[in-house]
């Protein structure tokens, strides 16, 4: 495997359709944004488009959100095109979101929510977020426009990272984004 990894702060049409059918195909029944609120988190400039490319074609996409009162970068969605799934795309993506983001010099952190409901699949995903390196917070988080829990998880890119590990604090930078996120 070869990737090559991109990552864009402008809103682009072309690109957003070759991103598309993978970030539907893992979002759409999940709690998918709406591409219209996609397009306004890069007009409030509150995101990153990040794709990996694999001979040319886009294997592995991530949206992350500047969490900026935290230092750090919201892994919002992160997701591999369906016959690629358990190769390994996903954590090149992070290993090079992870190193874009300390070669950038604005965060120091990354975060992310995940479901806190025990399911085998949560519970899976959790795992695969803990063996990159995040740290499960104990503090569970209840949406007022979404039924299932959250639980957030942090990963500290320097060891002198002055970062909360407080879920509900992290759940404050979190929510604040989204609020951004949908408002005009």
């Amino acid at each position: 495997m070869k990737l090559e990894f991109f990552t864009f702060d402008q809103w682009d049409d072309h690109l957003w359709d070759r991103v598309r059918p993978i970030y539907d195909q893992a979002f759409a029944d999940k709690g998918a944004k709406p591409e219209k609120i996609i397009r306004n988190m890069f007009r409030k400039q509150l995101c990153f488009l990040h794709i990996g490319l694999d001979e040319g074609r886009v294997a592995v996409m991530a949206l992350t959100g500047k969490l900026k009162e935290a230092n750090s970068l919201l892994i919002d969605y992160l997701a591999v095109r369906g016959e690629l799934r358990g190769q390994g795309f996903g954590i090149h993506m992070l290993k090079y979101i992870e190193d874009w983001t300390m070669m950038s010099g604005n965060y120091n952190s990354l975060i992310i929510e995940v479901e806190a409901e025990e399911t085998p699949e949560n519970l899976d995903r959790v795992a695969f977020w803990k063996r990159c390196g995040f740290v499960l917070t104990e503090y569970i988080h209840q949406y007022i426009w979404v039924p299932e829990p959250y639980q957030a998880m942090y990963e500290k890119l320097r060891p002198d990272t002055k970062l909360s590990t407080d879920g509900k604090i992290l759940f404050t930078y979190i929510g604040q984004f989204h609020k951004s996120s949908f408002q005009r």
